[in-house]
């Protein structure tokens, strides 16, 4: 029986030089693979008060939309500066090589709402610590991580989990 990872490829030298590009666009194309990831993301949550679903910029956008639509609620996305129209509050992280900025609209979470937070990717950690700095300070709570791969070599699962993070992941690979 396949599990998630069975349907994630891996590109090498992808976008350079020593890197395993783990691609889940192999995953969303297959509707089996989709669903399965989708369920899982979703089933420790299962009966938990989610009033909101945030994805980060790009892949979780897919994946948290499914996942919002899948417990009857909302969608927020955290973008990329620049890319939202209206007010918005801004956080800055760290990349490899240099710094970027995710931001979100100013009246997307209430306060005392609780949030699960979605990508596909968990790396270093830099943008979904970002995006759950942008949640508390609307004074909204996260009650959970969910990606479907984690590198954990990179060290993203124990930035999250000293933050006091909740991390769902639901494969990994070693490596780059």
């Amino acid at each position: 029986m396949k599990t998630v990872k069975d349907y994630i490829r891996t590109i090498v030298d992808f976008p350079h030089e020593g890197i395993l590009f783990r691609d889940v666009t192999t995953l969303f194309a297959d509707p089996r693979g989709f669903r399965m990831a989708i369920d899982q993301l979703l089933s420790p949550y299962a009966g938990l008060r989610i009033d909101k679903v945030t994805g980060l910029e790009a892949r979780g956008f897919i994946l948290g939309g499914a996942v919002a639509h899948q417990l009857s609620t909302g969608f927020v996305p955290i973008r990329k500066k620049g890319k939202l129209p209206g007010r918005t509050i801004a956080q800055d992280y760290k990349l490899e090589y240099g710094e970027a900025v995710v931001e979100v609209h100013d009246d997307a979470f209430l306060a005392g709402e609780k949030v699960l937070l979605v990508d596909d990717l968990l790396a270093t950690g830099g943008t979904a610590e970002a995006g759950i700095k942008l949640i508390e300070r609307l004074g909204a709570e996260v009650v959970g991580c969910a990606f479907v791969v984690d590198l954990p070599d990179l060290g993203g699962r124990t930035k999250l989990e000293k933050m006091g993070m909740e991390v769902h992941a639901l494969c990994s690979f070693e490596g780059f």
